[in-house]
């Protein structure tokens, strides 16, 4: 008995530690995939040798890959439409040297306070070189790099101020309908009521026998 106990134990044993070199395995390859799966170029882009030419592809802020390689050294994305670069894309990239990001037109507001603290950060000047606001109008032609952080902030404020003043147009306009569409029920109601007692007060006794009359004619004619 004890000894039979004793091979289970051990079978028992022997399948969780190949249970557990399994997983090992699978986690494994799983984290190596994970690791390759961005060192991949973008399909809309370029490659060679750390170069990431994503420049004149008609990119916008909406169809920008979300990640590139990390070995990437140069990353182009001149003449594009770009008007902001998603918050962090170009902090994963620690081999970096060079981003050309000229010929978009930056819109600068809130959504540009990324792309101007990383410029902020840059050494290599040439990343800076000629990325300008091309919207709103007071702000454009000017550097990004040498906006003041209040110009910015100040269409922070802006934003949900029109998004709160859109809902209260929106939601005016609704409660409105809605009290035309009550107001035309009551009205139809009280026109269906004053027909009904109109019906009921020219209706007399004549009528009814009338109509009784005209019922057995019809019956007796269907018999």
């Amino acid at each position: 008995m004890c000894l039979s106990l004793q091979c289970v134990c051990v079978c028992v044993c022997a399948g969780m530690r190949c249970a557990v070199l399994v997983l090992r395995v699978i986690l494994s390859l799983l984290g190596s995939e994970m690791v390759v799966a961005p060192a991949a170029c973008p399909q809309v882009c370029s490659c060679n040798a750390g170069v990431m030419d994503c420049s004149k592809r008609g990119l916008t802020t909406a169809t920008l890959p979300s990640s590139f390689p990390p070995h990437t050294t140069e990353l182009l994305l001149n003449d594009n439409h770009l008007t902001a670069l998603p918050n962090g894309l170009l902090d994963s990239l620690p081999a970096l040297r060079l981003a050309v990001l000229h010929a978009n037109p930056w819109s600068c507001d809130c959504g540009i306070l990324y792309l101007r603290g990383w410029l902020l950060k840059q050494r290599n000047g040439a990343s800076m070189r000629n990325v300008t606001c091309s919207s709103p109008a007071h702000l454009r032609g000017r550097l990004v790099v040498y906006l003041v952080e209040q110009e910015l902030l100040e269409s922070c404020r802006y934003w949900p101020c029109n998004l709160a003043l859109a809902s209260q147009i929106s939601l005016f306009i609704f409660i409105i309908v809605q009290v035309l569409l009550l107001a035309s029920v009551i009205l139809f109601l009280r026109r269906f009521e004053r027909l009904t007692r109109t019906a009921a007060e020219t209706f007399t006794p004549e009528d009814d026998a009338t109509l009784s009359n005209e019922y057995v004619m019809l019956k007796d004619r269907g018999m």
